[in-house]
């Protein structure tokens, strides 16, 4: 199949940096659960985490949850307040202890006028998430819950976890609830695919975490590509 195993990120190095053009701002602080913004609540800031780490889902119409992404230190998340909608179509809400600094959107137009290289900035993170979606979609189209599953799991692995000597990359314990969220699916088909890598040796997991070995993932989905 033509979905390549991992997201085709663009090179650091080639990227504005954000952080170099915003002056700081408030910060707020969140304990473990708590609500950032809900649906209901008016788009007028855009967020930055400096500590912790935050998930934003969407509300589909039968009322299960669908996780859209989840940020951490260095991430922005909230951009849909340049859009000033009345309201917000996403809830966020913090996965562990959690500081954030916030700017409305007015505040960064006045920054990006003096500063205009933050809009470049800010412009090539969006296209890059647009590009992540893309591949998550082309994911939905041809791959199975199984191999879903994988994809997600190297893709945490690749932007939230800390990888070992021995290549293999420990990760925050996802609940499987969550990873059922991010994935499309229930519950209970998660943890049977979970159980049946670990019986496979690609991961191993407790309420401590998950421990990724990431390699002999990509190569299960080489072999279930061929």
């Amino acid at each position: 199949m033509g979905t390549s195993p991992t997201t085709s990120a663009v090179p650091q190095k080639q990227l504005e940096d954000p952080l170099a053009h915003l002056p700081c701002s408030s910060i707020l602080e969140y304990k473990k659960g708590q609500v950032i913004y809900s649906q209901d609540q008016p788009s007028t800031s855009l967020y930055l985490v400096i500590d912790g780490k935050v998930k934003v889902c969407r509300m589909a119409d039968d009322g299960r949850l669908v996780v859209v992404d989840i940020y951490q230190t260095d991430e922005f998340f909230g951009e849909s307040a340049f859009l000033g909608t009345p309201t917000r179509d996403e809830q966020s809400l913090a996965l562990e202890n959690t500081k954030v600094m916030t700017w409305t959107a007015s505040e960064i137009e006045e920054i990006v006028m003096k500063r205009p290289r933050l809009a470049v900035a800010l412009l090539q993170i969006l296209v890059q998430r647009s590009l992540d979606f893309g591949h998550r979609i082309e994911s939905f189209s041809v791959d199975n819950i199984a191999r879903r599953l994988a994809r997600t799991l190297i893709r945490f692995s690749e932007r939230l976890g800390e990888t070992s000597e021995d290549g293999s990359v420990q990760m925050m314990p996802f609940t499987h609830e969550l990873l059922s969220q991010y994935v499309g699916t229930s519950r209970e088909i998660v943890t049977h695919y979970m159980n049946q890598f670990r019986r496979q040796g690609y991961l191993r997991y407790s309420r401590k975490g998950i421990l990724l070995y990431r390699d002999a993932m990509r190569d299960w989905l080489r072999q279930q590509a061929a």
